[in-house]
């Protein structure tokens, strides 16, 4: 029985009377229908934090991101004038009845960084902005403002009248050779590589341009492309061969010039030229795969032999700091360049030092201290971009926020993972509250309260199957709290390598002259911390290679008429299968071709642009959300029109493309490689821009699976899954080896390093301390060592 003090006693009763403040302490969500939500209600406790859990396409992104964090910046969106608000993304209002007690939401997702080549660690986290304003003003010798600093800013040199409005008069200026100084490299642009075309992949010389001889993807001479060409006053029917000097010159270099076409204004430029602004401005990692390959083909990329692929200016690398330029600091890793500034001490710029300082230290403490600020912002990781965009919140002032994380987990090795929990405790500690979609078992044990979606994915999910605890989590009769202790044991029986590929001498980024042999024919799993040199090893070593397919963490790109079945190439043998059996063309089953619905234009909605106010979405009352003409769903395909199959779950089409009239086997072979990924529940025309980001890791998974090879490396393929889905994926893992594959995974999950055959651990630590191999053998051999990080985990984790 607790006492009570004499002064609780006396105190007046208003006091004791809570403050009509203090009960919003919950957020509440009522009838939510995003998606795949069932009219969902629950309420989520404030300043506490909160795991969301369930399979993977249950629901959980749909609550957390597309229902209570979109209705929270949609309301501050609203604060602003409406001529601010036309400059915002129009966001509509989620499908929920009622949704009270939201806070400022601050969302950090698992998007890749902008994968625009300009962009590094340094320049997307205002690193760079900083180091250029203290080499401005204490850089010796002195070369001018920030901008001098800056590989984005071009020099320039301006003569002629300058005009200057001052009130009601205007000052006009004589300005000769006045200098803007930029810090770009003028060789390189400021890019850092220099390119050079192999004519041979652009052309072939014994062919005319009427005759296809340009082999740039999307030079297609039927269209408008022909029409430009020969309105330029180039030769159509000689082959490029024979083409004068000033006529070669002029079709690949040719700059911009207006031209008319048939009473049309166009404008003729040179195809390198046009391919260097149009392929060559963006990472090769965002191109539509077919340009890729072309680019491979055609451009070599070589380092800037003026800025030695520093991006700067003479001028900017002569400026110095203590013997260091600005490159030579962007250069060092992270925790490096956080000591060597510890030690400048220049009271003149000491409030710009410390806010440097404080920002080095945030990249420590979450663990990428390995990193450094020239490194291209594309290059990293989803894991890795997700805790560099943490960052600018480490340290933050503001309390009472909505921080949304989706798996901060991911790309962690398990020695990372509780400094990750330290961070959302800290975030939480500090009044906030913290959402976190998750499925790994040691960040859900962290949680004040867990809110389970299920019971299974897509239409078999959106409903809420568990709220409270951890410990009443395991407990309780659902999915996860059946999975959640799971552990996978090591397997008895080991397969034998068949064979090994060589890799010597491997030293991308941080390696060390790495020499190791990849066993063929078994399931290798390549481990170690985050930054200890996995994906250097693989993807600098081994992707490049005849017969090795790669499934890497790049995310699909995909509009809202995109779908499983646009994605993966099962249209095609669709639509060939409708048309032979109707007698008509394959265009009309495609709803982005002829067979459209001419009012919405095969999107199934039409759009209501309300200026500055949320875009209005409504069914097409014409097709009524089928996307096709009327025409179109009168042919039909063993009883079932275009719409209905689009609309068939995976599952459903299997048996259907299976036997009788419907019997397609390119169908059958792409559907049974959906629903080997467990994607088996997803319905075929289903937007992609609908699927969660574990459904999206499966889908390429089954779709790159169809290219011939005999190696497939696997970038952490357990992303986005849930403990129960593990299991099938290590299913699919062992079929693919069964077959005569060789498979090679990184990965940190401990379930598939318990599973394979042979493990390769990189190490000891990250960044410098990284880069040698400190382990190769069996995964018993590995726990029976303990003799680095990955064995201690991974011994705990057998129960070994």
């Amino acid at each position: 029985m607790e006492t009570k003090t004499a002064a609780t006693r006396t105190a007046p009763a208003a006091s004791r009377e809570s403050h009509p403040a203090d009960v919003h302490d919950t957020i509440r969500v009522q009838g939510a229908r995003e998606n795949n939500l069932k009219d969902i209600s629950l309420e989520l406790p404030k300043r506490r934090l909160t795991a969301f859990t369930g399979v993977s396409g249950s629901g959980k992104s749909s609550l957390v991101f597309a229902t209570i964090a979109a209705e929270s910046q949609r309301m501050i969106n609203e604060t602003y004038s409406a001529f601010v608000q036309g400059f915002m993304p129009s966001l509509a209002r989620p499908d929920v009845d009622l949704l009270e007690g939201l806070t400022t939401a601050i969302i950090v997702d698992q998007e890749r960084m902008g994968a625009n080549p300009r962009s590094t660690v340094g320049t997307a986290t205002d690193a760079n902005a900083m180091l250029r304003i203290l080499f401005s003003r204490i850089g010796t010798p002195h070369i001018g403002p920030p901008t001098a600093f800056a590989f984005n800013v071009p020099t320039r040199v301006a003569s002629g009248v300058m005009k200057t409005d001052r009130g009601n008069r205007q000052e006009t200026s004589i300005v000769r050779e006045a200098v803007y100084q930029g810090g770009m490299c003028a060789r390189c642009e400021g890019m850092g590589a220099i390119n050079d075309f192999d004519l041979t992949a652009i052309y072939d010389e014994t062919k005319s341009l009427a005759e296809g001889a340009l082999l740039v993807p999307g030079y297609s001479m039927d269209g408008w492309y022909g029409r430009i060409f020969s309105g330029a006053g180039l030769p159509m029917d000689k082959p490029i061969g024979k083409f004068t000097d000033k006529q070669r010159q002029k079709l690949l270099y040719g700059q911009p010039e207006k031209i008319k076409v048939e009473g049309v204004n166009l404008t003729y430029e040179g195809v390198l030229t046009k391919v260097q602004k149009s392929m060559l401005s963006k990472d090769l990692d965002a191109m539509q795969p077919h340009v890729r390959r072309f680019v491979e083909r055609a451009v070599t990329f070589t380092t800037c032999p003026d800025c030695n692929g520093t991006r700067l200016s003479k001028e900017a690398l002569s400026s110095k700091i203590r013997g260091k330029n600005i490159a030579d600091l962007c250069a060092m890793q992270i925790s490096d360049l956080a000591e060597w500034l510890r030690e400048l001490d220049e009271p003149s710029v000491a409030p710009l030092l410390r806010g440097l300082q404080h920002l080095l230290d945030s990249f420590a403490e979450i663990g990428l201290g390995y990193l450094s600020l020239d490194r291209p912002a594309g290059t990293l990781s989803g894991g890795e971009a997700q805790r560099t965009k943490m960052i600018r919140h480490l340290g933050s002032s503001l309390t009472d926020v909505t921080y949304v994380f989706d798996e901060p987990t991911i790309g962690l090795h398990p020695h990372d993972i509780a400094r990750m929990n330290s961070l959302l405790l800290q975030l939480r500690d500090k009044g906030n509250t913290v959402l976190v979609v998750e499925h790994k078992p040691e960040t859900i044990a962290i949680a004040d309260h867990v809110v389970d979606l299920g019971p299974g994915a897509g239409t078999g999910g959106g409903e809420v199957v568990f709220e409270g605890t951890v410990e009443q989590l395991r407990r309780s009769d659902t999915v996860t709290g059946h999975h959640l202790d799971d552990r996978v044991s090591l397997k008895d029986a080991l397969r034998e390598a068949s064979g090994a590929m060589e890799i010597r001498g491997a030293s991308t980024h941080n390696l060390r002259d790495v020499d190791v042999d990849i066993p063929l024919g078994v399931l290798c799993v390549v481990t170690g911390v985050a930054g200890s040199g996995k994906s250097s090893l693989v993807h600098g070593s081994l992707a490049k290679r005849d017969g090795v397919v790669v499934v890497d963490q790049g995310a699909i790109r995909g509009s809202r008429r995109s779908n499983p079945a646009t994605y993966t190439g099962l249209l095609e043998p669709i639509r060939k299968a409708f048309a032979k059996a109707n007698g008509v063309k394959p265009a009309l089953f495609s709803s982005n071709s002829e067979g459209a619905c001419p009012a919405c234009n095969g999107a199934g909605v039409i759009y209501t642009e309300l200026g500055v106010m949320a875009t209005v979405e409504s069914t097409c009352e014409e097709c009524e959300g089928r996307r096709f003409q009327a025409a179109v769903l009168d042919y039909e395909l063993g009883g079932r029109n275009i719409a209905e199959v689009l609309a068939m779950p995976v599952t459903e089409a299997l048996d259907f493309f299976a036997e009788g009239e419907a019997k397609t086997p390119a169908a059958h072979t792409i559907l049974t490689r959906l629903a080997d990924v467990g994607l088996g529940y997803l319905t075929l025309g289903q937007p992609l821009t609908t699927l969660s980001g574990g459904e999206r890791q499966r889908l390429k998974l089954a779709a790159q699976m169809a290219e011939k090879g005999d190696v497939y490396v696997l970038d952490e393929p357990t992303t986005g899954l849930h403990l129960a889905d593990v299991d099938n994926l290590l299913g699919l893992l062992d079929r693919l080896v069964e077959s005569g594959k060789s498979v090679v995974v990184i990965e940190h999950h401990q379930a598939v390093m318990a599973h394979g055959d042979w493990i390769i651990d990189l190490g000891p630590g990250a960044g410098h301390d990284g880069g040698n191999v400190v382990f190769e053998g069996t995964p018993a051999k590995l726990v029976a060592d303990r003799s680095t990080l990955t064995g201690e985990h991974l011994a705990t984790y057998v129960g070994a």
